[in-house]
């Protein structure tokens, strides 16, 4: 009981800006082990920020939270610690064994030490696995494994409280997808013609059966969108969210789908000259009902004009390919496959034909967007190489056919 009482005070007395008493919670933020919700200046009523808590068997409590100027503040709390009202302390962090920062702490209650995080430093929280803080000889680790949806949660918090007021205050980790005509009742644009199939790849990323897809992929669809696991039923698919800029989607499986595993991401940059393995539908129809598996390396770290965004790739890729998981020759997701260089067009203005030169979508602009549609994915350090073979049959049980019909017009767009 002393520990729950502990978490609520904590957030009752988050210190934030200028507030020094907070009434709340109102609406919620849970997610995994993490609880909190929205709060006012318990002195004037107005909102003054939005947080969370999560207890780690180390002792301590991290506390999370934005203000309502935008500000983020990571907190760590203990009722062992004994600090002295603004005491100061540097404490340094160190994400996944490789991002490092130093935070610049202060004491306003005596039980918890406060700090702003600079923006890099949010991405960097909200992205990584394992955090490692150090002060003085203690050194402590925490699992960050819910921290990037908990991060979204209490943006989307601070944004709907701005906009909507305390009183409107609900579940902040439902975080509204961008506005999307549902499927099943889009139309053909005015002179397009009659709808014509078309598919692509995609791959599960969770065990509630989010599937990610480019968004090319989904992109003009008219009617139901399909996914299908090589030799199951086919399954309709709910568009969640998109990011047409970055070229992502996410798409939801019936609640009575089961998948048998999912994929994991690899939680360290992959590099020039590693080896990948592509897997996905190419020419459905015209080739094998089954996936195809083609192997290359990484040509370079960025695409088209020095995209970053982007990987090079020299694995083969067809159209039907997109969407689908880029693999290291552990088994880790380090890409999602996009697309081919127009060969022809390049052939037109140079002379000569490119070969071999594809891209994928780096995991970092797939985690984003992951933690901006408060999925909950899992990382994964790298482990020893398998063969390419084990790498297919590991992928077989999330790795899926993305099918509708579409206008001429969408596949013109591809």
């Amino acid at each position: 009981m002393w520990l729950k009482s502990f978490i609520v005070a904590s957030l009752l007395q988050l210190s934030i800006g200028s507030v020094a008493h907070a009434a709340g919670p109102f609406g919620s933020v849970k997610i995994g082990n993490w609880v909190g919700g929205a709060f006012s200046n318990d002195e004037t009523g107005a909102f003054s920020h939005c947080a969370a808590t999560a207890p780690y068997a180390n002792g301590v409590i991290l506390v999370v939270g934005q203000n309502s100027g935008g500000s983020w503040i990571l907190s760590f709390a203990s009722p062992s610690y004994r600090f002295k009202q603004g005491e100061n302390a540097a404490i340094d962090v160190i994400f996944d064994g490789q991002e490092q920062a130093r935070l610049f702490a202060t004491a306003n209650q005596t039980n918890m030490l406060s700090s702003v995080m600079p923006a890099n430093v949010v991405r960097t929280f909200q992205k990584a696995s394992l955090m490692v803080a150090t002060s003085g000889r203690t050194v402590l680790n925490f699992d960050l494994t819910s921290a990037g949806p908990v991060v979204a949660a209490l943006a989307n918090c601070v944004t709907k409280v701005k906009a909507d007021g305390l009183d409107k205050a609900g579940d902040f980790t439902k975080i509204a997808a961008k506005p999307q005509a549902a499927p099943d009742k889009q139309t053909p644009p005015a002179g397009s013609k009659p709808a014509r199939a078309k598919s692509g790849t995609g791959f599960v990323v969770s065990a509630s059966g989010h599937v990610v897809t480019n968004n090319h992929v989904i992109d003009g669809c008219v009617g139901d969108i399909k996914g299908n696991l090589t030799g199951d039923a086919s399954m309709v698919l709910r568009v969640v969210s998109s990011d047409a800029n970055n070229d992502l989607a996410l798409l939801q499986a019936p609640s009575t789908a089961t998948f048998k595993d999912y994929a994991r991401i690899r939680d360290r940059s992959i590099r020039s000259g590693d080896s990948v393995v592509v897997i996905g539908f190419p020419f459905h129809g015209l080739l094998t009902s089954d996936f195809t598996v083609t192997t290359g390396i990484v040509s370079s770290l960025s695409g088209l004009r020095n995209d970053t965004r982007f990987l090079q790739i020299s694995a083969p890729v067809q159209p039907g390919n997109s969407g689908g998981p880029l693999f290291d020759t552990t088994g880790q997701i380090v890409g999602v496959v996009t697309a081919k260089i127009p060969a022809l067009r390049i052939a037109a203005a140079t002379g000569n034909i490119p070969e071999n030169i594809n891209f994928a979508i780096k995991t970092g602009a797939l985690r984003d967007f992951l933690d901006n549609s408060v999925v909950p994915y899992q990382t994964a350090e790298p482990r020893g190489e398998i063969k390419t073979t084990d790498i297919a049959g590991n992928a077989r049980p999330y790795t899926m056919l993305i099918s509708c019909n579409g206008t001429e017009q969408a596949e013109a767009k591809r």
